[in-house]
């Protein structure tokens, strides 16, 4: 329940539509109840018991008044016109009661309609917010499936149990309350049982309710693991395919649907027990109910007519499925709970790279990026020890190393998707932590070895660099990064669709469109991670030559593993088991005949 309320704070934004699903659920049960309670006088006159009314007390705004005067106009109609006729006026008045109860009946739901899918669109825009906000670190230690269950098959579930579960929300407690009025109003003696009778079975339901919502938790976790199964099934779906893995892969995924399987029989077995159970209980109450009002029928002193004790009866079964549908109301949110507790586990999930609030703003270097790095751990292991080096401003600085040396951890930590603790990184002597996190990244672009593309237009993802720039600037990036000539042969030319993460094109054509993107962005600091690692030679000497162009006027960071791309560098970094044992200019480093020196000589060797 907790999880629902958290929920229904977004209602906020639709005031408006809740007062006026409200009012047309009040209307709605108010035309509902006056079409029932013209029951009474119907049978009065069948059955020629009516008790005739001859002076009308002054109309007023209460229940005595408006009975007394209905009493007195079907007389008046008796007496001048017949028992038909009076007949007849009830039946219209009943038609027209109806017709009033469903048009307001039609409008409640009309209004909800914008609450609930506007609650759900806000939710789901906000947890979209904060995955997009939240540190790679966090991130990244989720699966990806995970995160896309908690935005798709939680959100559906929070959509139909606990905004299904507004509706009755909305109205059933209004119905309640009216219906429970005018059995009090009819005979307060009587009602005495409906309201012992009721909470009792109101405890029973809810009871129940608890282990459902433990169940469903259980539920949603199991789907999101299978959902990041299928995910990285479809990815590795060539190497599957290659070690003939189809069967060992498939045992797997069988044991985990079938324990999904497990826990959802459980759910909706207890789910379908709510409509048996709830309308049980609604029975015992209507028979407790019909014995007690026999009896006070039967009574010689009851002030209950049989005709009053039919509409009675009439009235009490229509309170029997508001009750209910409040009861299995309470199942869905409970079910509901379990998907939204997942998702406010993200939404409540705090940022641990936050934007200090005296952050300065910057535009530019003036002078330089100095890294003075005692220790960085991740996962409580030290990658990075004793990290201390200066790149000047327009200087091109080179990291090498074997896998594994820090390499990318340096450059990671620079855009800040990762925080230094014990040291720190200073922009012309300023703390990286105190400048403003956006000016920071600004600042900054990254070409990393995996071309990083979306689904969408060649156009468009150049465009991400610099999302004011014009088509023309576009296609003078695209130039520069020697990949208008490709684009133009595609089939739709910048318009073409590149597919999921630009599998429609090649290795270096990616490669040259997120140079352009680099180029677009026209930046201070530019980060090459391997960028050319995995290209062919004729590629890579193109993005080479765009390369060249870009570097010409940014700070330049640089991953290399071949180092035949990085021996005009103002300095090179030898990085091994996350500590700096070499650095200097490659003549310098040539002569020292230290650990870059052999994996220069290696790999002239291979080649």
């Amino acid at each position: 329940m907790h999880f629902f309320l958290k929920i229904l704070k977004y209602i906020k934004s639709y005031c408006s539509y809740v007062l006026l699903n409200v009012f047309s659920n009040i209307l709605s049960v108010i035309f509902s109840l006056f079409s029932l309670t013209l029951v009474i006088p119907f049978l009065g006159i069948l059955f020629g018991t009516q008790e005739k009314v001859f002076q009308a007390p002054p109309l007023s705004l209460n229940a005595s008044s408006i009975k007394e005067n209905f009493y007195y106009l079907i007389s008046k109609t008796i007496d001048t016109k017949g028992n038909v006729e009076a007949l007849m006026l009830i039946c219209v008045l009943v038609l027209s009661m109806f017709f009033l109860k469903n048009l307001f009946r039609y409008l409640a739901l009309f209004f909800l309609t914008p609450i609930r899918n506007g609650i759900i669109h806000d939710m789901r825009m906000d947890l979209h917010k904060k995955i997009l906000s939240l540190d790679v670190a966090y991130i990244g230690s989720k699966r990806k499936g995970d995160l896309t269950s908690r935005m798709t098959s939680d959100l559906v579930e929070i959509e139909w149990s606990i905004m299904g579960a507004l509706e009755m929300f909305f109205k059933d407690p209004i119905s309640i309350i009216l219906y429970l009025s005018t059995l009090i109003f009819i005979s307060p003696h009587l009602t005495v049982f409906v309201i012992i009778l009721f909470p009792i079975a109101g405890i029973l339901i809810g009871y129940i309710g608890k282990s459902l919502k433990s169940s469903s938790k259980k539920g949603q976790d199991k789907l999101a693991y299978i959902l990041s199964i299928i995910d990285e099934n479809i990815f590795g779906l060539r190497i599957i395919k290659t070690f003939n893995a189809e069967g060992f892969i498939n045992s797997k995924f069988k044991n985990s649907s079938e324990e999904y399987r497990k826990i959802m029989t459980s759910i909706l077995r207890k789910k379908d027990l709510s409509s048996p159970m709830s309308e049980l209980l609604s029975t015992i109450v209507m028979v407790v109910v019909m014995w007690f009002g026999g009896q006070l029928v039967l009574s010689d002193s009851s002030s209950l007519s049989p005709q009053e004790f039919i509409g009675y009866i009439l009235i009490f079964s229509q309170i029997i499925p508001p009750v209910r549908s409040l009861t299995t109301s309470y199942y869905y949110i409970q079910k509901g709970s379990a998907a939204a507790e997942r998702v406010y586990e993200i939404l409540d999930q705090e940022n641990g790279i936050y934007n200090n609030p005296k952050a300065v703003k910057i535009s530019q270097i003036n002078s330089s990026i100095n890294f003075n790095i005692n220790s960085f751990k991740y996962d409580n292991k030290e990658i990075l020890k004793n990290i201390n080096f200066d790149i000047n401003k327009g200087q091109k600085i080179a990291l090498v190393g074997q896998s594994g040396g820090g390499k990318s951890t340096i450059a990671d930590l620079l855009p800040r998707f990762y925080d230094v603790k014990d040291g720190m990184i200073t922009i012309d002597k300023t703390n990286i932590k105190d400048i403003d996190i956006f000016c920071l990244r600004d600042l900054i672009s990254i070409v990393s070895q995996d071309s990083i593309l979306f689904n969408d237009t060649i156009f468009n993802n150049i465009k991400i660099g610099n999302i004011n720039a014009t088509k023309e600037e576009v296609i003078e990036a695209a130039k520069a990064a020697h990949a208008h000539e490709f684009i133009l042969n595609c089939e739709n030319g910048y318009d073409t669709n590149i597919g999921n993460a630009g599998e429609k094109l090649s290795g270096g054509q990616k490669q040259r469109l997120s140079i352009a993107r680099a180029i677009l962005k026209n930046p201070e600091i530019l980060i090459l991670d391997e960028a050319t690692s995995s290209l062919d030679s004729e590629s890579e000497k193109l993005i080479q030559d765009a390369l060249s162009n870009l570097m010409k006027s940014t700070t330049s960071l640089v991953i290399a593993h071949r180092l035949s791309t990085i021996e005009t560098a103002d300095n090179i970094i030898v990085l091994k088991d996350g500590e700096i044992i070499e650095q200097g200019n490659h003549s310098e480093l040539i002569s020292k005949a230290g650990t870059y020196k052999k994996l220069h000589d290696l790999q002239h060797q291979n080649n």
